[in-house]
Formats: structure tokens, sequence, C-alpha cells
């Protein structure tokens, strides 16, 4: 199974079988934790909330319980995340039925990287995905190397290129969103230690991959890989705007509103499950919930997580389902679901 990428496209061809996860290891309630490859050792990136959405920073190891498979685990390190380095992946939908959000996607992206991304410590790359993966950017701290890789965001003008499958071709539409998720963390994130988040605006829908959205879950999960999908629809309204106004240069001035993009159900759900298994978290950009709003959210979440982690006394390869839970009235953990053991 291959992939033919385009012009600038970095990735190796992928193969069929993904290579077995290191999981990371820390020494327990340190923060500035120094990660080793340990295979018995399960990391677990939680972010825990009270009912009505409020960050929850203050949890200690004793306020926190781990099941792997429905057994009771010891949580042997424990340390809480507010400060150590990130590497994330920003992946853009770039397909024909993104056409009309390309500006508005652009434009959020200039302000991701403005808010979260601290130069020489965190680490960011660029991929843009319609019938075929295109990595703009490869990992960098530099902000000025990924706003010039920002510029080059293009809709899918049918530029001739080799599909990675499915329903586009050569000269055709398409979107191959599974395979972009994939690629991402199969290329990129799989080699890089510490924590790694995506972040994915599209509308959901795939219908040229060669990858299924299993795979895709698979590889972010065997990547240490949480993903936030944002996801660009219709609104139904002409006036809508997802939430900047002025600013400076490019950045200023409202969006245009979005394209007339298909509103189905399973676009929705497919984003929504591969924030869920993987441990991060799905918005939608309406009126109600603006660009400005998502982004809080997100870096909120970002600096202010646990770091839990226990010694599996299971053997034999293959997924691990985890249950986190937190002790306190109404709280809510988001984390990853479970893991891939060698």
């Amino acid at each position: 199974m291959y992939f033919t990428l385009s012009r600038r496209g970095l990735f190796r061809a992928a193969a069929a079988l993904i290579p077995a996860i290191e999981l990371d290891a820390w020494q327990e309630t340190s923060p500035d934790a120094k990660y080793s490859s340990e295979v018995n050792v399960v990391n677990v990136l939680a972010t825990v909330r009270e009912k009505d959405g409020k960050i929850v920073s203050n949890l200690t190891k004793d306020d926190f319980t781990i099941q792997e498979d429905g057994r009771p685990e010891t949580i042997k390190y424990f340390a809480q995340q507010f400060d150590s380095p990130l590497t994330l992946g920003l992946l853009v939908d770039t397909s024909g039925s993104e056409r009309r959000n390309i500006e508005a996607e652009r434009r959020a992206s200039y302000k991701f990287f403005d808010q979260v991304l601290r130069e020489n410590k965190d680490k960011a790359f660029l991929i843009h995905f319609d019938r075929q993966i295109e990595l703009l950017q490869d990992l960098t701290s530099s902000r000025t190397q990924l706003d010039k890789a920002l510029d080059d965001l293009t809709a899918d003008q049918g530029r001739p290129s080799y599909s990675s499958g499915g329903g586009g071709g050569r000269g055709g539409g398409g979107t191959a969103l599974y395979d972009a998720v994939f690629l991402a963390c199969d290329e990129e994130l799989k080699k890089q230690q510490g924590r790694k988040a995506i972040i994915l605006f599209s509308d959901g829908e795939d219908n040229a991959s060669k990858e299924s959205l299993s795979s895709a879950i698979e590889s972010a999960q065997r990547a240490d890989t949480m993903v936030y999908s944002v996801r660009f629809y219709d609104a139904g309204s002409s006036g809508f705007n997802p939430g900047f106004g002025g600013g400076r240069g490019r950045r200023g001035g409202g969006f245009p509103p979005p394209a007339q993009t298909s509103n189905r159900r399973d676009g929705k759900a497919v984003m929504q499950r591969i924030s869920e298994e993987t441990g991060g978290e799905y918005f939608e950009v309406n009126g109600g919930m603006t660009l400005e709003k998502i982004y809080a959210r997100i870096e909120d979440e970002l600096r202010n997580q646990y770091n839990l982690g226990y010694t599996s006394d299971q053997t034999g390869a293959g997924y691990r389902k985890i249950t986190v839970t937190a002790k306190g009235k109404g709280l809510v953990v988001q984390a990853r679901q479970g893991y891939y053991a060698r």
C-alpha cells in the first residue's frame, strides 16, 4: 500500500504494518519529566473539567483512578503539565467542499500559531489535504516559517497529481482526511517524544482515502497523539463570522461566510470519534462557538494537563482499553480511550 504525494510532500510511502509504539515514562511528580522508552509503562494525558467547563488544575495523584480492560491499575507516575513543550500538527482541509472556507482556515491558522506556539520551545508542522496530502512545512519552532507555509494554502483546483486512492482521481476532486491523519501520525509524530497534538480543520467528509477511519485513529493512538477537531460547516447564515474582526496586516478584517458544504451527520460523527478516542476534543465553528473561543479552550487544555503513568501487568500485543476517572462531584475527565501494546 503506497501513497503518491505532491512535489513537496516529504512523507515516505506508508507501509501496511505500523511499528509498535514505544510508551513513555517519566519521574514521579516532576513537571520537567524526562521521557524514556519503557514498553511496559503506559502514560495517559488527562484534562479535567467541572460540569460548567472550567478547568480543574489542582488535583493530585490520589484524585485519579485508572482501569485497563476493566482492571484497576496503580498510578506510579504523576506530573502536572503546565509548561512542558508541545509538538503540534495543523491539518487543513483544502478540498473542493472547503474551497470558500480556505481564507477563514488560513486566518484561523495564523491566529492559532500566534496564540499557542512558543518559539524555541514548541514545534509545529503544517499539512494540507484534498485528494492528495502535502507537507507544507516540516517541524519548526519558527512562526515566520509557519506563516509562510500558510500563505501557500490554496483550494484544490484540479491540479494534476495522483490521488491517494478512493473517490478522487487525476484531475478530479476528493478528500483524503483519513490518509492525512494516518500519515501525520505515522510519519511525523510517532518519532517525537513528549506531548503531541493535532489540530484538524475539515468538514469531516472523506471520499479519497486508502486508509480507513479506524486505521487513522489507530495511528494517532500508536503515536500517543491527541486530535482536536474543528469542523467548518454551513451555519445557515450569510452573515456568519467565525469570530475575528480587525487586526494587524493580513490577519485583519472579517472572514467570508463559510462554504455551503454538506452538514451530514456522518462528517460530524467522524470528527467526534477521532477526537474522543484519542483524548482530544471536537468543536463546531458556528455563531455561538467562534474560532477565538475554540482556540482559547484548546490552549487552556494544552496548558493544563495531567500526566498519569502506570505499569501494565498484562502481556502480549494488541489494543487495551483505558478508563480514567477523577474523584469529586461532577468532574469530567478527557483522556484517550486506549493504547496498543507490543
